[in-house]
């Protein structure tokens, strides 16, 4: 077979179903990944959502029998809203970052891999293929970066000469022997413009990122977030883009060329009241089509609050007080009773005052504590 052809083919089809994007590699190990990974294991940076195992991130030959390329793919997304919604006092609104609008990026690039791999078996029947999209063993940055998408930005972002880093990654392990590209030059140079736009440090130095430390991640655990982080928030209720919009290659791109990542915007930057009342089907017909959903309604609620707090809207007051009273989680109440602390007034001093005979749990009776020192 003319796997030259048959390359040029594939990259014409993609073309054609709608990825912005694609390149190849070859399907040997990322030696200096694993390095990485380790060292980011030592130092406790990691998350704790990636693939545990280490070997099966760095070596396709785990995954696959006889893996012999990695076809990668990316597809552009909007930085921008078509449609604009504004917060104003007593409508505040939070906000999720541009990689969870529109509808789940993982369905639109698990869609496009599987015609992808519809059309390499018509071409090559005996072919084995095994794709995956963020939550598969592979790093989809790595397996980018060596394929030419982009380079590692000191965002540990790809960045793309064309679309920036405001692109989704996939990749698919093949046992066709495809020529691989070559991958792109550094083009960072000097510039630490995300290093310094970071709210909370978590960029250590460029490349390195401490996932603890990350807004993005923070905002999809559940527990209480630690309170050095609470304020740097802001109204950010799942996500963190500030390491992509301070970055010189993504300044004036936008990109509108799927019509499945178009964000609603009353989803994309939603009023921030209601979402605290929702039951779990509210929320799953409401939210349950954007990637932001995957960790449930808590964390959603919980970074709403904190929203609420931010812009000391007092007038989600009586509806923190309904969160201290009657949510039966110690992170909803705990969480609301320091923003009332941070919205401050008599009513909130007398509900934390209220709260603090009535609360047996620990940690939420630490919060209001807190509430109360804050207003005084």
């Amino acid at each position: 077979m003319d796997y030259r052809q048959l390359r040029e083919e594939v990259i014409a089809y993609s073309k054609t179903i709608g990825i912005d994007k694609i390149g190849f590699t070859a399907a040997e190990p990322f030696g200096e990944l694993k390095n990485r990974l380790i060292r980011q294991q030592e130092l406790g940076y990691q998350s704790g959502f990636e693939e545990p195992d280490i070997e099966k991130r760095t070596n396709p030959e785990l995954l696959m029998e006889k893996p012999r390329s990695i076809i990668a793919i990316a597809l552009a997304y909007p930085s921008k809203m078509n449609e604009r919604v504004v917060s104003k006092k007593g409508e505040r609104r939070g906000i999720f970052c541009r990689a969870s609008w529109g509808l789940d990026y993982h369905h639109i690039l698990r869609a496009k891999l599987a015609k992808l791999e519809e059309f390499i078996l018509e071409k090559v029947p005996g072919a084995r293929l095994k794709s995956m999209v963020d939550t598969g063993e592979l790093a989809d940055r790595a397996v980018a970066e060596r394929a030419g998408i982009g380079w590692s930005g000191k965002n540990c972002s790809i960045i793309t000469p064309e679309f920036g880093s405001y692109v989704y990654l996939g990749e698919m392990i093949t046992s066709i022997p495809f020529e691989p590209d070559t991958p792109l030059e550094d083009q960072c140079g000097s510039c630490r413009k995300c290093l310094d736009a970071c709210p909370t440090g978590a960029l250590v130095q460029g490349g390195q990122l401490n996932a603890q430390r990350c807004i993005s991640f923070l905002t999809q655990t559940k527990d209480f977030i630690p309170e050095e982080f609470r304020e740097k928030i802001g109204n950010r209720i799942y996500g963190c883009d500030s390491c992509q919009t301070a970055c010189p290659m993504n300044k004036g791109r936008d990109f509108h060329f799927h019509e499945e990542m178009e964000p609603d915007p009353e989803v994309a930057k939603p009023l921030l009241k209601p979402i605290l009342s929702l039951s779990n089907r509210e929320f799953k017909e409401r939210f349950g089509k954007v990637a932001g959903s995957w960790r449930g309604k808590k964390p959603i609620q919980r970074n709403a609050i904190i929203a609420l707090a931010h812009f000391k809207d007092d007038t989600a007051v009586s509806e923190l007080e309904n969160l201290i009273r009657k949510d039966p989680r110690p992170v909803m109440r705990g969480t609301a009773a320091w923003a009332l602390g941070k919205i401050g007034g008599s009513e909130s001093a007398f509900i934390l005052q209220k709260a603090l005979a009535e609360e047996n749990d620990e940690e939420v009776l630490t919060e209001i504590k807190k509430g109360i020192e804050m207003i005084k």
